[in-house]
């Protein structure tokens, strides 16, 4: 009995060990299913014994009941299908938890790849902006380029705008100086032709309070005598050329002319000095020595020259005898003239005037003549400067100027022109590779180009802002930029000076 109860009892463990196994094989199998399909549905492999033992038969057995008397032996070893069994679900967790990681690895890399995505996608817009920022600077470069190239050409064209006015300007100060003459030379005009309409009078009143006398009959047997007419005078048949000489012709005709007309500036003279000569004289010196001891406008006839000329005697400047050939004093008279003008001479010459190149060279042909030049600032001082001899080359040499040595308290700054050529703004005879005329605004014997400039520009107030020194100035008094407020030009012969 003993026997049989043991055996019953075993059974029933195997039974029921048995199926307990086959319902951890069940849920295994189902555990395995499920992580095959939530990851990538993994496939493994069953075990043979898994198998095996799904295939067995279980068997009951039905034993009589014994008491059990002895000790009890239950077989507590655990199957090792179980065992492996969980070792595969450690396993799977595992991987489980692995593919968790993969998987929020790849989520952080899809992450990233859209950040990096973004990052492209503006570094394209970049590029692009780029692209177009490189087209639009280029196109205001050449914006840029054509308004430098149209400013340039405003400025060529407002270059030739200047001088063009600046022409329009001297031509129209040549009008003016033109009719300023001619109105003086109207106005001298006038009051002749008045004086001597008040002589006419005169003369009718004076002829018509003498008694009449009979007229003698002449003796018969004395034949008849043939009328002479009165010796005539020498006319004036020189051609005056100088625009400030034209009305003094019409003085020396009238001169000439007997008997002489009391309207003459030179012919009315009181009483005591109806003995001295009534000109014209070779210059000014003659003229004092003849006892015309005021200083005025006398007439001049040069020695060899046939031709008069009106001038300006100086006879207060100690000794006396100074004959004026420019005078600058109120800027009234413009001196940026062409060749020909200076060549004549210009202005008034009781004012500001230059008495003419052709003028001074026969001047200064006659015989050793000295310069003597006298500035004035705008502060009063007064300087001169001295040369022991002065003469011009005629017209194909150009005038050349001829100085002798320098004496004198305002600085020698005519010397350096020694030698050179009179130059005008139309025609270059300077050393300068251009014309010192245009610079300078007015005519010179310039070099390259000047150290006295005489004849340029009258500035109002002394110091001027120009662009080049085109003032009066005489550079070793008071410098190049500073424009004289008075300059007079005047020579004298020097019987002790040899050229």
């Amino acid at each position: 009995m003993r026997m049989h109860t043991l055996l019953a009892v075993v059974l029933l463990l195997f039974v029921v060990t048995a199926g307990s196994f086959t319902g951890a094989a069940q849920e295994f199998n189902h555990d395995e299913e499920g992580v095959d399909q939530e990851f990538l549905h993994v496939n493994r492999y069953k075990r043979a014994s898994d198998s095996q033992q799904d295939n067995k038969c279980s068997y009951t057995f039905i034993v009589p009941q014994q008491k059990v008397t002895g000790a009890i032996c239950v077989n507590s070893k655990v199957p090792d299908a179980i065992l492996e069994n969980r070792v595969n679900k450690q396993e799977l967790e595992l991987l489980n938890n692995e593919l968790l990681k993969q998987k929020r690895q790849i989520e952080t890399l899809q992450q990233l790849v859209e950040v990096d995505g973004g990052i492209v996608n503006e570094v394209k817009l970049l590029r692009k902006e780029s692209r177009n920022m490189n087209s639009r600077v280029t196109q205001l470069y050449m914006q840029l380029l054509h308004e430098i190239i149209r400013k340039r050409d405003n400025a060529l064209e407002l270059s030739q705008l200047e001088n063009k006015i600046l022409n329009q300007t001297t031509e129209m100060l040549q009008l003016t100086n033109r009719y300023k003459d001619l109105e003086y030379k109207y106005q001298h005009l006038a009051n002749l032709a008045n004086n001597q309409s008040i002589l006419i009078a005169q003369l009718e009143e004076q002829c018509q309070r003498l008694p009449i006398r009979p007229i003698p009959q002449p003796p018969p047997a004395q034949p008849n005598k043939v009328f002479q007419p009165p010796p005539s005078f020498p006319r004036i048949t020189n051609q005056i050329t100088n625009e400030i000489q034209g009305d003094q012709n019409l003085k020396d005709q009238q001169q000439a002319l007997p008997p002489p007309l009391p309207t003459m500036p030179s012919i009315t003279v009181s009483p005591t000095a109806t003995n001295r000569p009534s000109g014209p004289w070779k210059d000014c010196l003659q003229a004092l020595e003849d006892g015309h001891d005021t200083s005025g406008i006398y007439l001049v006839k040069p020695e060899n020259a046939n031709r008069l000329m009106q001038v300006w005697c100086d006879q207060r400047h100690d000794p006396g005898g100074w004959t004026v050939i420019q005078r600058r004093q109120d800027g009234s008279v413009n001196f940026f003239r062409n060749w020909e003008t200076y060549k004549q001479g210009f202005g008034n010459i009781d004012g500001e005037y230059w008495l003419g190149l052709e003028n001074i060279y026969w001047l200064t042909s006659q015989g050793n003549y000295k310069l003597l030049v006298t500035m004035e600032d705008w502060l009063g001082r007064k300087v001169f400067a001295e040369y022991a001899s002065f003469r011009l080359d005629p017209e194909p040499e150009f005038y050349k100027l001829r100085l002798g040595r320098y004496h004198g308290n305002a600085g020698d700054s005519l010397t350096w022109h020694n030698g050179k050529q009179f130059t005008t703004l139309d025609r270059d005879h300077d050393v300068y590779n251009g014309n010192c005329a245009h610079y300078q605004k007015g005519g010179w014997w310039y070099n390259a180009c000047a150290h006295s400039n005489l004849n340029g520009v009258w500035y109002r107030g002394g110091h001027y802002r120009s662009r080049y020194q085109d003032g009066v100035y005489w550079a070793e008094f008071r410098g190049g930029s500073y424009s004289l407020k008075k300059v007079v030009m005047m020579i004298r012969p020097n019987p002790n000076t040899f050229h």
